[in-house]
């Protein structure tokens, strides 16, 4: 079993910065895909940005230019560094990773796995 524990979050003004960070804890196997998603109440979940195992980044629209994500392999961990925050970013933020296991026989399947959250917030 895996444990993805966010942290970072809080109050910030507009124009600041946060820093978000998640750590897999567990079993943890090949990590294949790591996410940021955000989700307000009654709102679906959104992609905020991702990065593949082979380090290939892919961001919102509304967040790039100002947000970066990066991860640490070897410390499974995974970050998001957000610049010139704005109101709208207020959110829930959530750690998404996508892990691939192996049966018996040796064939991959793949287990989804999710932070509970961390609040950020952006006053105007």
């Amino acid at each position: 079993h895996v444990q993805l524990a966010e942290s970072g979050g809080g109050l910030a003004q507009t124009g600041g910065s946060l820093r978000l960070s998640c750590a897999a804890s567990g079993t943890v196997s090949q990590i294949n895909t790591m996410a940021w998603y955000r989700q307000a109440p009654g709102d679906q979940r959104e992609l905020v940005a991702n990065v593949t195992g082979g380090g290939n980044e892919n961001y919102a629209r509304s967040v790039k230019g100002r947000f970066t994500i990066s991860r640490d392999n070897a410390e499974n961990r995974l970050s998001l560094q957000m610049n010139s925050l704005k109101p709208e970013d207020t959110n829930i933020y959530y750690c998404y990773a996508d892990l691939i296991y192996y049966s018996d026989y040796g064939n991959p399947y793949a287990v989804d796995y999710w932070g509970k959250g961390t609040l950020v917030a952006v006053s105007s």
